[in-house]
Parts: C-alpha cells; sequence; structure tokens
C-alpha cells in the first residue's frame, strides 16, 4: 500500500472514487478528495495550488491531498488530506488530517494503514504534533486514530455534535 499524489493519469479511477461516494448518497470526506473542482483537470490545478498556498480561500491553509492505492493497482482505496498547520478552526475542530474510505473498501483495515502512511508524510513537513478529530459517533474513526498512537485530549460541540480531539505525537 502507498500513498499518490494524483496525476493526469488517474482520471477515470478519481470520477469512479468521486461517484461511489455519491451513489451512496454520502458526504465527501474528506472534502479535499473534489475540492471545490467541477472536472478532474480543475481538481489537479486546485491541488497544486492548494499545497503551495496558491489562490486559497479564506480560512483555507495549504495542505496535500494523497490516495491510498495498492502497489500494484491504480484503484483508489481512500483519500487523506494534510494541513500543513492549523488555524484557529482547525485547531478547535478540525485538526491536521482529514480522511475517508471509499464504502465498499471499508472494515478492511485501510484507513489505519493510509493514516499511518500521512504520519510518516507529517513527519517529512516537520508536522510532529498531529492534530485529529472525529465526531464521538463514528467509533470507527475513533479507533483508527487510536491505532496510530492518538490520544484523547477532550471533547467539544459543534453544530450540536460532539468531536474528540486526539494527538499523536511523532
Amino acid at each position: 500500500m502507498k500513498l499518490i499524489k494524483l496525476t493526469s493519469n488517474y482520471k477515470c479511477e478519481w470520477e469512479s472514487f468521486i461517484s461511489e461516494f455519491k451513489e451512496n448518497e454520502e458526504k465527501l470526506t474528506p472534502l479535499a478528495m473534489k475540492g471545490n473542482a467541477n472536472t478532474f483537470e480543475e481538481f489537479l490545478i486546485e491541488t497544486n495550488n492548494n499545497s503551495k498556498g496558491i489562490n486559497l480561500p479564506n480560512g483555507i491553509v495549504p495542505y496535500d491531498i494523497y490516495f491510498l492505492v495498492d502497489d500494484d493497482s491504480k484503484y483508489l482505496i481512500g483519500s487523506i488530506d494534510i494541513r500543513h498547520y492549523l488555524n484557529e478552526y482547525l485547531a478547535e475542530y478540525g485538526g491536521n488530517i482529514g480522511y475517508g474510505i471509499r464504502p465498499s473498501e471499508r472494515q478492511k483495515g485501510y484507513a489505519t494503514k493510509m493514516l499511518a502512511l500521512a504520519l510518516e508524510e507529517c513527519k517529512k513537513l516537520g508536522i510532529l504534533k498531529v492534530l485529529i478529530t472525529c465526531f464521538k459517533s463514528n467509533v470507527a474513526s475513533a479507533n483508527t486514530i487510536i491505532k496510530n498512537g492518538g490520544d484523547l485530549e477532550n471533547e467539544v460541540v459543534e453544530d450540536g455534535k460532539v468531536k474528540q480531539r486526539y494527538w499523536i505525537y511523532l
């Protein structure tokens, strides 16, 4: 398993990945897996700019978006974004990392592996204290974070829902 940044060779795989979430009537998580793009070409431009901090919308920090693939396949299993630093909102509710696994691939251990790989990318960026949040009701995500060394700091309420805030020290 490995994390990749998408190139033009992944257009069909990306479209299939996004479609699976829509067909299941699920919110795209993380939102960065599509961003504000209407086309794959727009997505590639947006992710490149976001990584460099170019033309970021108000309140958005630079981030990188990666996709989990098997070493010998182009099939996109999940996506994970790494926010380079925390602003006020992210420090309270969003954290450094957001991730999601395509619906047909859940409960197979992919999220745990993907997060472990992303933590290695965090080290490369010099992020040694990583905040990850999840809704308290999302037990699978909490378990993924804990398996990767997450320590629950506290719980906060956002829009009437309880979020848990975990720290991972690298």
